[in-house]
């Protein structure tokens, strides 16, 4: 069946609150326990889910991938995505879930799906240096803030692709940004983004153009960054703008997202006049637009780290590069 896209505008209404719908599914037991943990994933990235069709074998292709499968005339490859996070299925892989996100259509093998939950992204905390690895991006709090509330394991799809198909995420070309961005001497970029592969590209981008940069990885700790360097500015009777130039945000983020962030730099008279680009593997009409009414300067898809600095290049006012490659 298709996700209720229909609800889309009730969804997308709720990054006024902080809040976004997270879909539960299990990938089987986990070694060492016969416990089917639950995992989730953004309701905006799940195109549509599906009893498990057919697989056709791709040969040559990595151990993650089962294969393809035809839906509606689109070949979409299909990740086996317990055995990549070292699950064993025991009720077997019955479900499919289709997701577009980060410029591309991918499917997904799980065990099952459990539920859709309504959650505020103060909810979800950062699995940063857990034992989980690098594939687990964050974990959410299903009933609340509570101890004994049960989890669910988000993970960091963006690596998921660059795991499965490395050829297709490569590392940034600085020869595709075009020539050095020309930053005000002293002024830093502030960026946001719990994903550890995309800070990693980031960071390629702005050291390929030459901008210095801060980079933390959630809203809540950009804001509390970018709050203590207006103090300081406050304290020494500076502009915030002369040490940030721009914030780049992710839009999904443990405690605090970026639809938020964006808000509250706009909202304070110390910060609204520094531009905010927000850059995300969500896309779509619905979020574009919420981009506009949070106040943001600029958004950008990822990761095409060509059409990123033209971005930041056009959100700064300088023209863009010519010749790069998008």
């Amino acid at each position: 069946m298709a996700v209720d896209h229909r609800a889309n505008d009730e969804r997308s209404n709720l990054t006024s609150s902080n809040k976004f719908e997270l879909l539960l599914y299990r990938l089987g037991s986990v070694p060492g326990s016969d416990a089917h943990e639950l995992y989730g994933i953004n309701v905006f990235k799940v195109r549509e889910i599906s009893t498990m069709p057919p697989v056709t074998p791709i040969a040559g292709s990595s151990p993650f991938v089962m294969g393809a499968v035809d839906i509606r005339g689109q070949i979409i490859p299909v990740i086996d995505l317990p055995r990549l996070m070292g699950c064993e299925p025991t009720r077997g892989l019955n479900i499919l879930l289709v997701t577009e996100f980060a410029r591309s259509t991918q499917a997904f093998a799980v065990e099952e799906v459990d539920d859709i939950v309504r959650l505020e992204w103060n909810q979800v905390l950062s699995a940063e240096g857990a034992a989980g690895g690098n594939l687990v991006t964050s974990i959410a709090r299903i009933d609340g803030n509570t101890g004994d509330s049960r989890l669910a394991q988000v993970i960091d799809v963006e690596q998921v692709l660059r795991d499965v198909f490395p050829s297709q995420h490569p590392s940034v070309d600085p020869t595709s940004v075009g020539d050095a961005l020309g930053i005000r001497p002293g002024a830093k970029i502030l960026a946001a983004d719990d994903s550890g592969f995309a800070r990693k590209l980031i960071e390629q981008a702005l050291s390929a153009i030459g901008a210095d940069y801060v980079m933390t990885k959630t809203g809540e700790e950009a804001w509390n960054t970018l709050q203590q360097i207006a103090r300081e500015a406050q304290a020494n009777g500076t502009r915030v703008k002369d040490s940030i130039a721009l914030v780049l945000t992710d839009l999904e983020m443990p405690e605090m997202d970026g639809f938020m962030l964006t808000r509250q730099i706009k909202a304070d008279e110390r910060t609204r006049d520094i531009p905010v680009i927000i850059h995300s593997s969500l896309t779509g009409a619905a979020n574009e637009a919420h981009v506009k009414n949070a106040g943001a300067n600029g958004y950008v898809a990822k990761f095409a780290a060509g059409e990123l600095a033209n971005a930041i290049r056009n959100a700064l006012g300088a023209p863009a590069a010519e010749g790069v490659v998008v």
